[in-house]
């Protein structure tokens, strides 16, 4: 049964053309993996399947009656709430009948009609029903345990979500959206505020979900254990491969080499008509021959091997050495209004690589931070050798109208404009978002224009703060090249053990220093 068709759907945000009669459907009980390179437009796909945009041309239907569930990032939390408040209201509607069933005891009181009578406690009954078969009477719990399972109770469920870091308004975004318990889920980037614990509680949760899912994740180890279907976005359509992810990408190249194949065999026949009718078409003898190839060749359906895309280069430039500690702490306490670790005592020697890792809230940003000075420590000492040429990337940096162009120029006056358009090209960024405001471009887009800064400074410690975060897998794996091959210091902040367990010399769980 489908629950979810569209049909030939197009959709363009100017001059750029985002789909072209693409079709997708989602059939009851389907975990689908959406997967497409940077910029393909995932994001824009699912607001156009909820409605938030409107389509050019085609048609969009769901089944009657289908409740939807979807990962928004952006929505408000009130101030003066508490975590435990917004979980609660995944379950208004059932409060909401709470309510209806204790005012139809009190109408009880005024109604003197038999039939009347019969009719509310009908309607009370029927409420009373899906209150008991719903398990609205272990709200707490359920609360209680996904919250445990997504990592809220270190944080508390009693903390006003002012307080929150972006990281942990993901977390209670994301529990609250599992508690509505949706028929369809639809999740973009779920994990991308997750430590490893609570990724792995989120496989195990989607893995036994009954209902149909739309997830957008470039973790492919994840994705690969919890979607059967994958649908692929790339070149304004939309392909759908049955089997995970191993199985898309395996049939992906199969697919992609088989077309390369027949484009250059076709390519080599369109040369070697174009030659024989250049040779002959002058000839009275052999001009019906070349006029008989030129109406073959007019009539041949040109394949279309589709617009390669471009891949982001990393290259780190390596300024000196540092001395022989780039960093180092004297019992060191992290923390703003109150201290957040136990005395902290690092060495960290010339040319380390290392992961810094630990749930969400436990202060591996603010140990960065602190090390670079960016923040007093609490107590102690952060010292970082006079000899570093830093660069930074940090998590969470607030798009705004400038552009990718000028967001590069304003640091690096030097450079002329073919060398920013160079370094921004390198770095995977199309030359048509150049001139675009950033707050327009993808999140993946977004962090390349950030990484282009780092290829362009020359450098002796590069500090990632969770830089896998937006970035497609091609991109991903450029990184993974560029770390692997930069000769400084790296402090690596990272939830996927699967992309740091190769380059680093030693892991620090900022855990082990837990109050």
């Amino acid at each position: 049964m489908s629950i979810l068709s569209a049909i030939n759907i197009s959709y363009s945000i100017g001059d750029r053309q985002i789909l072209k009669d693409a079709t997708f459907r989602l059939l009851k009980g389907e975990h689908i993996g959406l997967v497409g390179a940077n910029g393909e437009g995932k994001s824009t796909f699912i607001n156009l399947l909820l409605g938030h945009l409107t389509v050019d041309s085609g048609t969009i239907e769901w089944a009657k009656h289908t409740k939807v569930g979807y990962l928004d990032q952006f929505t408000k939390l009130e101030k003066g709430k508490t975590i435990r408040d917004i979980l609660k209201t995944a379950f208004d509607d059932f409060y909401k009948m709470e309510a209806e069933i204790n005012d139809g005891y009190m109408k009880m009181a005024e109604i003197t009609n038999d039939d009347e009578m019969n009719a509310l406690l009908e309607e009370i009954g029927e409420m009373q029903a899906i209150l008991d078969n719903s398990g609205f009477y272990l709200i707490d719990s359920k609360i209680e345990e996904t919250a445990r399972g997504l990592g809220l109770f270190e944080i508390g469920l009693d903390k006003d979500v002012s307080e929150l870091s972006g990281g942990q308004r993901a977390k209670v975004l994301l529990t609250k959206l599992l508690l509505e318990n949706p028929q369809i889920l639809i999740l973009d980037e779920p994990t991308n505020f997750l430590d490893v614990n609570h990724i792995n509680w989120l496989k195990n949760y989607l893995l036994n979900f009954e209902n149909a899912f739309i997830l957008i994740s470039h973790d492919t180890h994840f994705m690969n254990a919890v979607t059967n279907v994958i649908y692929a976005m790339d070149n304004t359509k939309l392909t759908r491969y049955t089997g995970n992810y191993d199985s898309f990408v395996e049939a992906f190249n199969m697919k992609k080499k088989q077309i390369e194949d027949a484009y250059n065999a076709q390519q080599k026949e369109i040369a070697k008509m174009e030659d024989f009718i250049a040779r002959n078409k002058a000839r009275v003898a052999t001009r019906g021959m070349a006029n008989s190839r030129q109406k073959q060749l007019d009539k041949m359906v040109l394949i279309d091997k589709g617009v390669e895309h471009k891949k982001a280069n990393f290259i780190f430039r390596f300024s000196h050495p540092t001395g022989t500690l780039a960093f180092e702490t004297e019992n060191l306490v992290i923390g703003y209004d109150q201290a957040l670790t136990k005395p902290i005592n690092l060495a960290i020697k010339k040319g380390e690589k290392i992961a810094i890792v630990g749930i969400n809230g436990v202060g591996k940003s603010t140990l960065v931070k602190t090390l670079l000075g960016i923040i007093k420590p609490f107590s102690g000492k952060a010292i970082m050798s006079p000899t570093v040429d830093l660069g930074y990337f940090e998590q969470e940096v607030k798009s705004d109208l400038i552009t990718p162009f000028n967001y590069i120029l304003d640091e690096f006056r030097t450079l002329n404009n073919g060398e920013i358009f160079a370094a921004l090209s390198n770095s995977g960024v199309k030359r048509d978002l150049v001139d675009n405001p950033m707050m327009t471009l993808s999140g993946g887009e977004q962090a390349k224009v950030r990484m282009c800064k780092l290829t362009i400074k020359e450098t002796n410690v590069i500090v990632l703060d969770e830089p896998t975060n937006h970035l497609d897998v091609a991109s991903k794996e450029s990184l993974h090249d560029a770390i692997t091959n930069y000769p400084g210091n790296i402090l690596l902040v990272c939830h996927e053990p699967e992309f740091y367990k190769d380059l680093v010399d030693r892991v620090i769980n900022v855990e082990d220093f837990r109050l």
